[in-house]
């Protein structure tokens, strides 16, 4: 029996290839390094769906800025009850109400859907009204924007770089729900929150969040070492550093750390993380030296999703909005193969006892 499904082949994809003992993740083709920082999310989605839908424009920054102001309608359906949820159930639950299918108009708007639903979220929970999209902006800018900014540009290149580097990384828990339900014909809709649902939790997506509340309860980078000293002897897992699938450095997080530093003055506590930093990976080097242990693409993601003032309680809708965009090429690549998921499992439950 595989634990996890560790080194088990369920899929074959031209989305991306993440080699784990290289620290290198392709999309599409193309590295990572190639496509951060110099590719827009519009550029790296056209990139994953090339060829899974009939008349795919060829620049689907328009297309998808009209599909913002289509489903910011559904905001006025945005309640109280919903607002009560976390800002991942709310947007969860207003992407629900969206019509599902599986053609490209479809997919846009699921696109658009957790940057309009987040923004509208966040900012109904803090007692302010939504602000409508501005189909003129390209997407990172409008969800700042959204959300009540006036972003720099360096602000809304940091945010693009973000969704561009999350956008998709192999068959990772979500992903893979994703491909589950959509390869039960279900739609997209149905795929994309499948994928939602498994993000969420604390294990996938849900795991930047504590960065910040472990770089609050640190306060200073000489508190480092007996704060990080403190908790792994009593037992606690540092979050943002060790993955599943890396042996070395997470490519995505020197990604993530360039475009906060290009930021200038609106960086945040970068240099502060990067002393955090600095002192876990050689505590953890010392108390575990037959681990590879490194820094992950959460360090970082935490780093840049506060810099540009998103609550950490929505930090997973963020990454949400880049992920959605794999979720939906894996979906259409499931269907084009047309093949049903069905694995087979094990019994090692009890026997009927034979009658006396």
């Amino acid at each position: 029996m595989t634990d996890g499904l560790e080194d088990v082949v369920a899929a074959h994809t031209v989305m991306s290839d993440v080699d784990g003992a290289a620290g290198r993740l392709i999309i599409r083709g193309r590295s990572l390094d190639d496509l951060a920082g110099r590719a827009t999310f519009e550029e790296v989605t056209r990139l994953l769906w090339d060829g899974f839908f009939d008349h795919l424009p060829a620049d689907l920054a328009g297309p998808l800025a009209a599909a913002r102001a289509e489903v910011f309608a559904e905001v006025s359906a945005m309640d109280t009850g919903i607002l009560a949820l976390s800002p991942i159930e709310a947007m969860r639950a207003l992407t629900a109400r969206l019509a599902d299918g599986d053609d490209l108009a479809v997919a846009l708007r699921l696109l658009a859907a957790p940057a309009v639903f987040t923004a509208a979220v966040v900012r109904g929970q803090a007692g302010e009204a939504p602000i409508a999209p501005d189909t003129s902006l390209g997407h990172a800018a409008d969800i700042l924007r959204m959300l009540g900014k006036a972003p720099s540009q360096a602000e809304a290149e940091a945010l693009d770089t973000y969704l561009v580097t999350v956008s998709d990384h192999g068959l990772n828990a979500s992903t893979f729900a994703a491909r589950v339900v959509a390869s039960t014909r279900a739609g997209l809709g149905s795929a994309v929150l499948a994928g939602i649902s498994a993000l969420k939790g604390p294990l996938h997506g849900g795991a930047p969040g504590p960065i910040i509340d472990m770089l609050d309860g640190i306060e200073t980078a000489e508190n480092a070492r007996p704060w990080i000293e403190a908790a792994l002897a009593r037992g606690d897992r540092l979050m943002g550093f060790g993955h599943r699938v890396y042996r070395v450095r997470d490519p995505r997080a020197d990604a993530l750390k360039g475009a906060i530093r290009r930021m200038g003055t609106r960086a945040g506590r970068l240099e502060f993380a990067e002393a955090v930093e600095r002192a876990v990976l050689e505590i953890l080097k010392a108390h575990k030296p037959d681990r590879s242990l490194d820094t992950n693409v959460e360090f970082y993601t935490a780093l840049l999703l506060e810099a540009l003032a998103f609550p950490p309680q929505a930090f997973t809708c963020v990454f949400a909005m880049g992920r959605t965009a794999g979720w939906i090429a894996h979906a259409r690549e499931q269907l084009a193969g047309g093949r049903l998921i069905r694995p087979q499992s094990v019994y090692v439950g009890p026997t009927p006892r034979a009658a006396a």
